[in-house]
């Protein structure tokens, strides 16, 4: 039995060298204002943050040479988690739905499947759409693509985001709601039709 280590991305947090724990020399100083007090000494930058009663923090420990900032640890530590947390309230989390059409399926079935599908883009979701095909059905490929095909007309404002897709049990394609731009551009599009 192998050792398993179970690592839970979220609380891995990026370690910060703060005061003497920083080894390499010189530093490139920024203050608590911002302003750069250019390459100086570890030394020389850590008297400088003890006499302001701050702690000399290292930021970007890549950089040649490393760029340190003299300012409170604990308020660095509550702004660089407070950015975090509004950048996690920003990205829109994006579910993938799914919906599984059959080479029988009736015509007014496939219409409930479409009007399903554009509700789900609409909510901003991406829609996987695919065609099972069973037994003998799978030797009318062609017939069953051009009717995927059709399928995928009869949706309103989707856009694929891949290319139908042959699979062993039928075909798949992924699709997504339009921008609003190429939305109006193909409603001018049906019109001039």
């Amino acid at each position: 039995m192998g050792l398993r280590l179970l690592i839970n991305i979220n609380t891995i947090q990026k370690r910060y060298r703060i005061n003497n724990f920083i080894k390499i020399s010189p530093v490139r100083v920024i203050d608590e204002d911002g302003k750069n007090l250019g390459v100086l000494e570890t030394g020389q930058a850590l008297k400088l943050a003890f006499e302001r009663g701050l702690d000399l923090i290292e930021i970007a420990p890549t950089a040649r040479p490393p760029v340190t900032k003299i300012m409170d640890f604990g308020k660095f530590k509550y702004e660089e988690e407070r950015a975090q947390r509004q950048h996690r309230t920003k990205q829109k989390e994006v579910e993938t739905k799914g919906i599984r059409i059959g080479y029988t399926t009736g015509k007014h079935d496939l219409e409930i499947r479409a009007s399903q599908a554009e509700k789900f883009l609409k909510e901003g979701n991406k829609v996987k759409i695919d065609m099972v095909l069973h037994g003998r059905e799978k030797a009318l490929r062609d017939f069953a693509r051009k009717k995927f095909e059709e399928f995928l007309r009869i949706i309103p404002n989707g856009e694929f985001e891949m290319e139908i897709k042959r699979t062993p049990q039928g075909f798949l394609t992924v699709m997504h709601a339009l921008a609003p731009k190429k939305q109006k551009t193909k409603e001018a599009d049906e019109k001039s039709l």
